[in-house]
This record gives C-alpha cells, sequence and structure tokens, in this order.
C-alpha cells in the first residue's frame, strides 16, 4: 500500500521538509527543493506519514529555531533540509544543523559525496552534515541533502548499473533502521526506488491481507 502524506495517525512517520534559500523564500526563485523531496517521498515510501514543510531564508538562528520547532514541537521523526550547504558566506545549514543535535551521524554526509563524486569533482565542496536531536521523550534524525532535484534523488536513491543493480547505495536505504533505533515508527519502502536495508533480526513479517 503506498504511502500518504496526509495521514495523521498516532504511528505514522513525521517528516520535516526544509527548504533554505534567500531568493526563494523572499519569492524572487522558484523553490524546487521541497517538490522534489515530495515526489521523491510518494515514490518511495509505503508507510502512513505525514509531511510538514518549511522555507526559509538562509539565516542561522532562523534555519535552528524551525529545526528545533519540528522535532521538539511538530515531533517529526526525520527532518530533511536542502540547500545552504556549499562553502559560499550564506551557505549555514551545516552550521545551523550542528547546533541542534545532540550526536553525530557522519556516515550519512560521507556517503552523499561519495555519491556525487560519480559526477562532479565540485562535490568535494558540499558541507552536508547529518544529526540526531534528542529530547527526553522523543528523538530524530536530521539530514542535510544536496540543492538540486537531481542531487536530491541521486543521493537519496543511490546508483545503479545499466541492468538496475545497485552500483552505489543511496542514504535513505539506512534511514528506515536509524529510526527504528531512536524509538520512531517502523517504515517500509519501495524497492524499486530504494529498498530499505535491516537486520534480519530486525525486519517484521509483512501484515497478513485482512479477508
Amino acid at each position: 500500500m503506498p504511502g500518504t502524506s496526509d495521514s495523521s495517525t498516532a504511528d505514522s512517520l513525521r517528516v520535516g521538509l526544509v527548504s533554505v534559500s534567500d531568493r526563494a523564500s523572499s519569492g524572487t526563485y522558484q523553490d524546487l527543493g521541497l517538490p522534489a523531496l515530495q515526489d521523491w517521498l510518494a515514490g518511495c515510501l509505503q508507510s502512513p506519514y505525514h509531511l510538514t514543510t518549511r522555507l526559509v531564508p538562509d539565516e542561522r538562528a532562523l534555519i535552528e529555531a524551525t529545526l528545533i520547532d519540528l522535532v521538539d514541537q511538530q515531533r517529526c521523526h526525520l527532518v530533511l533540509t536542502t540547500g545552504g550547504t556549499g562553502p559560499a558566506r550564506r551557505d549555514v545549514t551545516p552550521e545551523a544543523t550542528l547546533a541542534v543535535g545532540t550526536r553525530q551521524m557522519p556516515g550519512f554526509g560521507e556517503q552523499m559525496r561519495q555519491i556525487s563524486l560519480h559526477f562532479v569533482p565540485t562535490a568535494i565542496l558540499s558541507r552536508q552534515v547529518a544529526v540526531i536531536r534528542e529530547t527526553p521523550d522523543h528523538a530524530a534524525l536530521l539530514l542535510n541533502l544536496p540543492g538540486q532535484p537531481k542531487s536530491i534523488k541521486e543521493t537519496l536513491e543511490g546508483l545503479r548499473d545499466d541492468a538496475g543493480q545497485t552500483r552505489v547505495p543511496g542514504i535513505f536505504a539506512a534511514i528506515p533502521y536509524c529510526i527504528d533505533l531512536i524509538g520512531g515508527p517502523y517504515i517500509e519502502t519501495n524497492p524499486a526506488v530504494c529498498k530499505a536495508f535491516r537486520p534480519k533480526s530486525a525486519v517484521r513479517p509483512a501484515p497478513t491481507p485482512s479477508t
């Protein structure tokens, strides 16, 4: 059963999406990050989910406040940001993300750069980070993604060869199990888009169809 972004049941995955852009937030440029993330999640998630979206300028204090609100008040289990991760002076998304996190998850950023390096040598200029933010009764995974829709898809989904076999795993393959480990809901994905990886001991049997 495909996931639905308007579900609000207690056991639904709650996802926060944040696009960071001075021009898009001021209305002088059409935001492309949020639609790209929404479309990709709609094709990948097969469990119920609820989205909360934000569009903010490249202001560190505002980015931090937005991330804190999405985790602490909106109770998101997963927060994905797009934009603001390069070396330009106004690119402060990684600093804001690190400031609100309680633990770093460096493997996500490392893998994103590995994927992007298959296409452009300037991938080494990207500064995406990932953290976990914990409160006394809740935890969430926060991830910085690239700003371009094509790069968003590649880093989430990974790279395939001509036969459709995975060459380089995308980062989303590890996200469902990470959310399991921090106390979030169990997530099913469409394996044709990105197959979630879990140890055999953590895989739940498929629900029995009702008659």
